[in-house]
This record gives C-alpha cells, structure tokens and sequence, in this order.
C-alpha cells in the first residue's frame, strides 16, 4: 500500500504563499522601473515641446500649439496634454484622459527672463494586469516550479516501509500499555468496592453493638430471656438430627422441654445480672470517649469557621501597599527614599484624621500610628460602640488615600521625580495576612480588595459598589471584593475631605 507524504496539503498552502508572494514582488518592482523610466520619458518630451511649441505660445497661436500637441499625444504613454499662457488661461487641451489617472509632469515656458506660459503632460498608469501579462513567461514558470516542487515533496516525502514497520511496533506498543493500565485500573477498582464492602460490615457490626449496649435494662433483660430460650431451643436441635423414628423423637421433646424449662428458669436472674452489670461498665466507659469526640467535632467547626461569612469583628484594618513591579523602592538611595516614605505617612495620618471628622463615622477611632516603610502601611480602626460603621470607615480611607496617592504620582511625575502607586486592601483585623497574600497576588494598580463578612459588608452595601472576582482559584479569592465605584454623596464627601488635606499640606509647606 503506497502512503501519501506527511502534510502535503500544508506543503502545498506554503509553496502557494510563495508563488503569490514572488508574483507580487515581480509586479512592485517591474511597475517602479516603468515609473521611473517613463518619468524621465515625460520630462523630455515636455522640454522638447516648450523648445517647438515656444513661438507659437508667445503669439498665443491655438492651432499651431494644436498641431504640435497633436504629434505629442500620438504616443502610447501620454493621455493629455495641457498648455496655458502666462495669464494660466487655458490655450490647448489635447487628449481624451479626463477619467484615467496617471502622472502630471508640469513645466514653465520661458523666453529670457519672461514667462510665456506652461505645458502639463500626463502619463498613463500602467495597471497590475499589464504588467502580468508583460511577465507571462516569467509567471507561468514559477507555477511549473512550484507545481514540480510539490510534486518532488510528495515522492520523496512518502514514508518508507521500516518507518510504516516502526510506526506500527509503536502503536502496538502504546494500545498494550493502554490495555495494561485498563486491567490494572479494574483491579484496583475491585480491590477498593472489595475493601468499601468489608469497612461497610464492620462499621454496620459497630452501629449493631452499639446499639445493642444502649437499650434499657428492662429490655435488656426481656431480649437476653429470649436469646437464652433460642439458644437451648437450637441445642435441642442439633441434639436431635441423629434420631430416626418419630416416638423417639417425641419422647426426647417432652424430656428436652422439662430440662429446658428448669434451666431457663434457674439461669435467667442471672443473666439479666450480668448483662446489667456489663451495661453499666459499658456506660462508664463510653463517657469519655463521646466526650473527648465532642471535643475533637467542636474543635473541626471552630477551624472551618475561620472564614464564615457570619464571624463577628469590631476592628478593621486597612493595608496600603506600593505597586512596584520593578523594586523600584529598594533601588532608590536612601536620601530619596526617606523622604518620600515620610511624605506618604504624612498624607495618611492626615487622611485619616480628616476623615474621622466626618459625622458619618462617629463612634471610629484609630488604634495605631501608621507610617510607611518599603513593605507599604497599615491603619487599624477599632468601633467604640455597636453603632459605629467602622467598615464604612476603612473602605473610605482606602478610596481617599487612592485617590490622594494618584494625585502625589502624577504630579511627581510631572516634575520628574519619583513616585509609586498604589493599592489598598480593607479587611477585619483576623484575616489582615490573608488580604496582604491578595494584594501582592491578583491586586492592581489603583485598586482595592475588600474582605469582610456579611456584617461589614451590609454597612457599605448603601454607599459602594462591589464585584467579585472573576474565576477565583482559592477560597479567599471567592470571599473577596473588588471596589467598583460608590454613590454621589460619598464620592463628594471623599473628595472634599481630599481638597482638606491637601490644602492642610500645602500650608504647613509654606510654614516650613
């Protein structure tokens, strides 16, 4: 069997390409050597006509200029030509070019130092197709060439019969291991339905046991009467399989029954006893071992509940951190850093002392100093009272230190000088290193997260715009918010309280 050449058709698409490519190039440069030649070709002609047309022009004599101009456009290359006096007035149109585009190449007629008129000759454009069919030889065998190389490709190309032997040696191969990996799968699938079976008795044994030592006494004590009496009703079974005729069977029963009653009745105070007794041991051991279980439930429920969405909080703390992609900060010497990390702690303790002016926030006070290093700063805002919107409070720090900080950059960059910017994370105080591993992983420029439970989150729901992430990859990431935008009186009162501390800024510059 003869097998055709791997991707021939791809092999084919590309020899295509270049045929196209070449035929183009052949029509770019053949179309900008005809320009340039026939360019030169105008110009002569043009000075030629001024030197015959020149008496005729100066006495203004249409129909010699006619005749002249006439012989002119007899040529193949020139649609038309146009001659004026020296007023530009119009004296000769010859030519029928109006509606086909070429090349003008205009000329003043002199005599002296006094212009007389001007000559405008235009060429006819050569089209693509001209050209092409100028270049036919050249065209059509480029496309036996390529032709022949495609069809070279695909005999030499073919795949010979040890690599269609070798070929086949590995997918035997490769479906041999697929079948062995489909058999070793179904084993170990039986292997665990097997193992699920035998943890599914013992476990339905266990619950049976249990079950079983937690009945009441009273019960107990019926359910071990019946067991007794089952269990000498099945000995006097067993005890009776070699017997063969019927009277002896019958009379064994009558005996069998008599002794079973004397011993049911002399056993049973016992055994109710002992099974109360073992019920009691069997309580007393149990207790702390269900103890010790609830301990181990309620510590599992207090570690998954790190997280909820229902945890209470009383404090907020907002992270500012740099967007330094390149480590900028750490690059910069000393004498330039200090300053500007003083600057930035400056603005946010005036931030956040303008702020908490704001009657919307009564009740908020701030727990630390803030300042900034070269991992960023963090402000800690703790409610003094239920009332208090301290989450309110830490989302509008964040938003108006932003909104600070893009003033500061631009206007640093403006100078020339450097600046970073910025994003902010608003989150309660316990999951603070939960928001810094956000921000440096998924937070942007400008931007803020925002991890809060569902008690924060209802009191900025009135006055911000949340969205959540898209395509989370971890549990904080679906817990978390990015700030969209908030309502007119908050951006307003934001951006008052910015002009404040800016205007706070500016004065103490100028005291200093």
């Amino acid at each position: 069997m003869t097998y055709l050449a791997p991707r021939q058709g791809l092999f084919a698409i590309i020899l295509l390409v270049s045929f196209c490519l070449q035929t183009l190039l052949l029509v770019i440069s053949t179309d900008q050597q005809l320009s340039k030649s026939r360019a030169l070709k105008g110009e002569q002609m043009v000075a030629q006509l001024i030197d015959e047309a020149r008496l005729s022009l100066e006495n203004k004599d249409r129909v010699s200029l006619s005749v002249i101009a006439n012989r002119y456009t007899s040529e193949q290359d020139v649609t038309r030509i146009l001659i004026k006096d020296n007023n530009d007035d119009i004296l000769v149109p010859v030519g029928n070019a109006p509606m086909q585009q070429g090349d003008t190449i205009r000329q003043i007629a002199t005599k002296g130092d006094a212009v007389i008129g001007s000559v405008a000759l235009t060429l006819k454009d050569i089209s693509k197709g001209e050209i092409i069919a100028m270049q036919w030889p050249f065209v059509i065998g480029m496309l036996l060439l390529h032709l022949l190389l495609w069809l070279i490709y695909g005999y030499l190309a073919r795949p010979t019969k040890e690599q269609i032997n070798a070929i086949s040696r590995d997918i035997s191969e490769l479906h041999r291991e697929q079948f062995r990996q489909l058999d070793q799968r179904g084993s170990e699938r039986d292997y665990d339905r097997s193992s699920y079976e035998d943890d599914r008795r013992a476990a339905d044994v266990e619950v049976t046991q249990s079950t079983v030592d937690n009945t009441a006494t009273a019960d107990a004590s019926a359910a071990v009467r019946t067991l007794n009496i089952h269990g000498a009703v099945n000995s006097y079974i067993r005890g009776q399989q070699g017997a063969t005729s019927v009277d002896a069977d019958t009379q064994t029963d009558t005996e069998h029954d008599s002794d079973i009653n004397a011993d049911i009745s002399a056993g049973i105070k016992d055994d109710v006893d002992a099974t109360s007794k073992a019920e009691s041991a069997h309580h007393t051991e149990n207790k702390p071992s269900e103890t010790s279980h609830n301990q181990s439930i309620g510590k599992a429920a207090h570690g998954s509940a790190g997280l909820s969405a229902t945890r209470t909080f009383d404090s907020v703390r907002v992270q500012i951190v740099f967007h330094d992609e390149f480590n900028m900060l750490e690059r910069l010497a000393p004498a330039q850093r200090l300053p500007y990390l003083a600057l930035c702690t400056q603005l946010l303790n005036q931030a956040t002392t303008e702020l908490l002016k704001q009657p919307l926030l009564l009740g908020v006070s701030v727990i630390n100093e803030p300042s900034f290093d070269d991992k960023g700063a963090s402000v800690l805002l703790k409610a003094d009272n239920s009332h208090a919107k301290v989450a309110l409070a830490g989302v509008m720090l964040g938003k108006l230190y932003l909104m600070l900080n893009k003033i500061i950059h631009d206007k640093h960059i403006e100078l020339s000088r450097f600046a970073l910017p910025a994003k902010a994370g608003v989150s309660d105080d316990a999951q603070s290193e939960a928001m810094m591993h956000l921000l440096h992983g998924i937070g942007k420029k400008e931007q803020m997260l925002i991890l809060l439970p569902n008690a924060g989150l209802k009191q900025i729901s009135n006055h911000v715009q949340v969205q959540s992430i898209m395509r989370p990859t971890t549990v904080y990431e679906r817990e978390c918010a990015i700030f969209e935008g908030g309502n007119d009186a908050m951006i307003q009162r934001l951006a008052d309280v910015r002009n404040a501390v800016l205007m706070v800024d500016n004065q103490e510059a100028s005291y200093s």
